[in-house]
């Protein structure tokens, strides 16, 4: 691996964190913001803004306007992007959108990307994604699928309840796993204002980053034309691979600009306030939580960019994708941590931007497959390749 970054990257990630730092900072106190998200207007000031730097949806290819960034390329623009809880919305990177997004280009028709994929890169409509089912519904066991999809001569139809459905309020189309009558998934699209679709209630959750907030969405006889199928029938599982792998790269790299925020923060204030004599960063109890926080977040940033190194020479990576998830969710989070610790009282008020960076990471343990979960899977392919004498 060559960790040096081209001169056209350095510009892209420089403008990135000028555009970060100068327009999008400063909303950060706006009162578009709600314990949803952001509302529509403020998203779409946030995406006009990013649209008039050239940086609006840059992992999307150069063929449905975005600017085609390789997977390492993301990693730089991304953390920057992350460095503000509303970058990632501003420049259309956000979950569920950028998965999606991902998934789209990947297996989308030609037809189904000019419905709904270029508009969406083109930052005038949001997504969702429905897989998540409360109990008895499938969760970490994507197996426990119970949203039914049955044909009907040249449609499907398609019941059941999903939840926990980020950016649900406010989506212009939605990608449903259903469950086949064979026991196989299917994906399916769906304009969101379509008869057979309610958004029941937008639940209320720790964090408020993500546009639309996380809904609960009930399915009843939605009925979808075959045509509107995404990818080939029964292979649902198969293409959430394709999404979940990049995906959960891309929260390491947008929660890896919010733990670097935090420490800054934490580091410029231990430096400027003084507690029995000199500057806080100068007792060894806090000056070495400021060394573990650089630790942590260059093993992070190292995670992040091997695997996304890796996604780039085309491997698969499904082990690698949850090492990193697991490594980077927790040492980000314990920088995080770290740096309530050492504001103090600041860092329990929206004094600082800290506070709220903590009650947003804490679920990226969770989402997008637990870490308990991840790391059994891991487990399992070990062994398996101790069998193999591998």
């Amino acid at each position: 691996m060559n960790f040096n970054i081209p001169p056209e990257m350095q510009e892209l990630r420089d403008r990135t964190k000028k555009f970060i730092t100068q327009q999008v900072i400063p909303l950060e106190g706006d009162l578009r913001l709600g314990v949803h998200g952001p509302d529509d207007d403020l998203r779409t000031e946030l995406v006009d803004l990013a649209r008039e730097a050239g940086l609006l949806t840059p992992h999307a290819s150069c063929e449905m306007g975005g600017l085609g960034l390789s997977h390492i390329a993301k990693a730089v623009v991304f953390e920057e992007a992350g460095y503000s809880h509303l970058g990632p919305t501003a420049l259309n990177i956000h979950a569920p959108d950028e998965g999606n997004i991902h998934l789209m280009e990947a297996v989308g028709t030609e037809a189904q990307k000019e419905r709904w994929l270029r508009p969406q890169v083109q930052g005038y409509t949001r997504s969702c994604f429905a897989m998540t089912e409360p109990d008895p519904g499938a969760g970490s066991d994507p197996s426990m699928l119970a949203t039914t999809a049955v044909r009907d001569g040249d449609h499907y139809v398609i019941n059941g309840l999903k939840w926990l459905i980020t950016g649900a309020d406010g989506a212009s189309y939605v990608i449903i796993m259903a469950r086949m009558e064979d026991g196989s998934a299917t994906m399916f699209l769906s304009d969101m204002d379509r008869e057979g679709i309610v958004l029941e209630r937008n639940m209320d959750a720790m964090d408020r980053c993500f546009a639309g907030g996380h809904g609960v969405l009930r399915f009843q006889n939605l009925r979808v034309p075959a045509t509107d199928v995404l990818g080939e029938v029964g292979k649902g599982f198969r293409y959430a691979q394709v999404r979940l792998a990049p995906a959960r790269l891309t929260h390491c790299m947008r929660w890896l600009g919010q733990a670097r925020r935090a420490h800054d923060e934490a580091l410029a204030y231990a430096s400027r306030r003084h507690g029995f004599g000199k500057p806080l960063a100068e007792h060894e109890g806090v000056g070495f939580m400021l060394a573990d926080n650089d630790m942590d977040l260059q093993t992070a940033r190292l995670h992040i960019w091997h695997t996304a190194w890796m996604l780039d020479q085309g491997h698969k990576c499904n082990f690698e994708s949850s090492r990193a998830k697991v490594v980077c969710s927790e040492a980000e989070w314990r920088v995080v941590d770290r740096c309530v610790q050492i504001l103090g009282g600041r860092g329990v008020t929206a004094e600082s931007a800290v506070m709220r960076i903590f009650t947003d990471m804490r679920a990226f343990r969770i989402y997008d497959g637990p870490n308990e979960v991840h790391r059994w899977s891991m487990a399992r392919k070990l062994a398996h390749l101790q069998e193999r004498g591998a």
